[in-house]
């Protein structure tokens, strides 16, 4: 108990520190986790939002064989700084883009913030859930920032979830239901 107490409050330490420039001297000579410090930290990474908001809306029923499309929408919070998304199917039995689908686009949004949209074509090739992952990538000055979905696709009816019983019902003396559970043999 006194190991996890003593982790979390070296974790805090080190998180707190992150923000100033004498960092763990500070923490280490004070003998204290500044509170002050980790609730700005906290702050700041709630902060942090993705730079590229996608939103998704697939056209029709998925049929095994059938192209169905996906109409995407772009909003970036970056204003006109350009960025490049692509397109990957994970498992390419299961699903693959057409031939003369890119799998790369760029986007140069305007200045006043509006959505881009454009649209994918993607084949399944058997039923089931399948994703298409799309990523929006943007260039900056301090590194390239990411935004990524994994749109799903149900192909087909989408199978009905099966409640797994454990143990087995009966009754006791008084007539009541119970469970009861095997013992673990090992």
């Amino acid at each position: 108990m006194n190991r996890a107490i003593f982790s979390i409050m070296a974790v805090l330490a080190l998180l707190a520190a992150c923000g100033s420039e004498n960092g763990a001297v500070e923490a280490e000579s004070s003998g204290q986790v500044p509170t002050a410090k980790t609730d700005v930290l906290a702050v700041r990474t709630s902060e942090i939002q993705s730079p590229v908001q996608i939103t998704y809306r697939v056209i029709g029923t998925p049929i095994v064989g059938s192209p169905v499309a996906l109409d995407l929408q772009f909003t970036s919070s970056l204003g006109d700084a350009p960025y490049k998304v692509t397109f990957r199917v994970n498992d390419p039995t299961a699903m693959q883009m057409p031939e003369g689908q890119s799998e790369t686009i760029s986007i140069a949004p305007s200045s006043n913030n509006e959505s881009v949209a454009r649209q994918v074509t993607v084949v399944p090739l058997r039923e089931g859930r399948l994703y298409l992952n799309v990523a929006a990538v943007v260039e900056t000055e301090s590194g390239s920032m990411q935004s990524v979905v994994a749109i799903p696709i149900q192909v087909g009816a989408a199978a009905p979830r099966q409640l797994q019983e454990n143990g087995t019902v009966t009754t006791d003396d008084e007539g009541k239901l119970i469970r009861t559970l095997p013992a673990n043999e090992n």
